[in-house]
């Protein structure tokens, strides 16, 4: 193989459509474009969404509901997940190296999907009555940390 026989794949290249360059080029003229209307015209087009002075999709739709900027969100970790970590000790950074949440600094609520036998300290910033309930059964303790919320609010 030599230099000169190096090329890209059949296909892979495409010449760029040169318009406007006379009538033997076959893109001459009105350059695609047809004659007359919006279309043609420097500039001309639509925005996205437009539908010909139709009253547009997003506005026939109903809307309904509202979004709630003070909502808390959490990141869900089941009691079940918590008995198969060897620590005796749980906090968001341990779960986030674990691969349990994503990230250590969003808050964590504990739910009692799951059964636990094994005493552990579990340090969320909330826990489901059932969790509660089965980490003390087990002879474990629950601890409220304050974290700061998605929402803003902490």
């Amino acid at each position: 193989m030599k230099l000169s026989d190096l090329a890209p794949d059949p296909g892979s290249r495409k010449k760029k459509k040169r318009v406007g360059r006379g009538c033997g080029s076959g893109h001459g003229k009105t350059s695609c474009k047809g004659h007359k209307g919006q279309k043609a015209r420097t500039g001309g087009g639509t925005k996205p969404g437009f539908e010909g002075g139709q009253m547009p999709l997003q506005r026939r739709l109903p809307k309904r509901g509202f979004t709630n900027i003070f909502r808390k969100e959490f990141s869900i970790v089941n009691v079940g997940a918590l008995a198969a970590l060897e620590e005796t000790t749980v906090t968001p950074d341990i779960l986030a190296d674990k691969g349990l949440i994503k990230n250590a600094k969003t808050a964590v609520k504990i739910l009692g999907r799951g059964e636990i036998t094994k005493p552990v300290i579990v340090k969320a910033a909330a826990f489901s009555a059932s969790a509660r309930e089965k980490i003390l059964g087990a002879q474990g303790s629950v601890e409220i940390i304050r974290m700061k919320q998605a929402g803003g609010q902490t």
